[in-house]
């Protein structure tokens, strides 16, 4: 047995055994999802899931509680399938359990709150969100994300969670999280042959014409304490603006794609990912002026790595620095009506000739959600743009409550722009969706 199912167990016994013996209240509760997908350009079934999350809530006497939410997750259309995609960036104890070849069961979240003094813990397997920009990230790095459907899944649903010890304490005016992340567990990857396989030469390296390429297994980190994330934030409330400060030492969750030319009479391009360390500085700002809100983040990644042309990388891998933020405005000015504006914006310091990623890269995001018959009925429209690649994302969609536990709604993925753009690479991915939730 190694180390991590050692330490998994015993993490494990501590937030089950101890504490159930002494549980006050158990309550139990049921999420079963649809989702059924049809493509408008190419047409037919694009996704078929349903998925069934048991939660459960235990409290003690001593005031703490552990939550544990399971998830059994069918999808039955090819290219979003679990054999679709990469399961080796998921660390063994996190990564979830093949059911057959069309379904998945994993522990999305488990974990015991408890005070101890000044401090207030939360240990176990869960999702730490900083950031809270509307479509795309800044902040919101610390667990990773699964991309199987690129970034049209819920937040929720799509951020992974990790095994990870958080601790916060108050004093004077500010709040104190710090967080340490055994699980080296990173962004779930698409296969090349999945739905949302990425393409966009940003992304993915591409080989001259008439060489085959080659990818390799991921050099990952595997050292239980050594190649552990650490984090650090402070927030507080000061003349009415919330604030905080963030730092993140972590494995950047996206593999660098090192490139080796193998000669011969038949060359071949060998693709190694590997994850490397960086340095995350930033923070968040927001402040409620009427109507209106004005808020921000901004993140200072020390070490980034991006395919590159330039015959001076030898692995096809170029370095600099990233600079990122975001600036949004949210407006309530209507009775149950939301409008929020947002611009992104990410600068590479050291950029060169030869990055495939732009010096200065721009977004831009609309969102706009209204309320009917007394909040049974809600509709929205996201717009995701990308002004540098004329590429994005329109997302509309409706709510019917139909009861107070079940839901139905409808929507559109709209992708659009030339496929070398981070969304023009999805451009035949059009599809009309239809889902149901139900809570018991």
């Amino acid at each position: 047995m190694n180390n991590r199912w050692v330490w998994s167990l015993i993490l494990l016994i501590q937030m089950v055994a101890i504490p159930v013996a002494v549980a006050t209240d158990v309550q139990v509760s049921h999420v079963l999802n649809s989702h059924w997908a049809v493509g408008i350009e190419e047409r037919g079934t694009q996704l078929l899931d349903v998925s069934w999350q048991p939660e459960l809530k235990w409290r003690f006497e001593g005031g703490g509680r552990l939550t544990g939410i399971t998830q059994l997750r069918i999808q039955s259309e090819q290219g979003l399938q679990p054999s679709d995609m990469q399961r080796d960036s998921y660390d063994s104890v996190s990564r979830p359990v093949l059911v057959g070849d069309k379904a998945e069961l994993e522990i999305r979240e488990l974990y015991t709150e408890h005070s101890l003094g000044d401090w207030y813990f939360t240990l176990g397997k869960q999702q730490i969100v900083w950031g809270k920009a509307d479509g795309l990230k800044v902040l919101d790095v610390v667990n990773p994300q699964s991309f199987r459907e690129f970034i049209v899944d819920e937040f929720e649903q799509s951020r992974i969670p990790l095994w990870s010890v958080n601790a916060e304490r108050s004093f004077a005016d500010w709040t104190l999280q710090l967080l340490w992340l055994p699980d080296q567990t990173y962004h779930a990857l698409p296969n090349r042959d999945a739905t949302y396989a990425f393409t966009s030469p940003r992304l993915v390296p591409k080989a001259p014409a008439g060489v085959e390429t080659r990818l390799l297994d991921p050099k990952r980190p595997n050292r239980i304490v050594a190649d552990s994330d650490i984090g650090l934030r402070l927030t507080s409330f000061l003349g009415g603006w919330d604030l905080s400060l963030n730092y993140l030492y972590q494995y950047y969750n996206q593999p660098a794609l090192h490139q080796q030319i193998i000669t011969g009479p038949s060359p071949i391009v060998e693709i190694t990912p590997r994850y490397h360390r960086t340095h995350l500085l930033g923070g968040t700002f927001s402040r409620a002026l009427g109507n209106w809100v004005i808020r921000g983040e901004v993140g200072y990644f020390t070490d980034r790595y991006f395919i590159t042309t330039a015959s001076t990388d030898a692995d096809g891998v170029g370095e600099s620095p990233e600079l990122s933020f975001v600036l949004g405005v949210d407006w309530t000015g209507l009775r149950e009506t939301f409008i929020s504006a947002q611009l992104f914006q990410s600068w590479l310091p050291d950029h060169d000739q030869g990055l495939m990623r732009r010096e200065l890269d721009t977004s831009m995001t609309f969102l706009a959600k209204r309320e009917f018959m007394n909040k049974i009925l809600s509709a929205e429209v996201l717009w995701i743009a990308n002004s540098r690649d004329g590429d994005g994302l329109v997302r509309p969609k409706v709510n019917y409550e139909l009861e107070d536990n079940l839901t139905v709604w409808a929507g559109l993925d709209i992708f659009y722009g030339d496929k070398k753009g981070l969304f023009g690479q999805f451009d035949r991915n059009d599809r009309l969706s239809l889902g149901l939730e139900l809570g018991f």
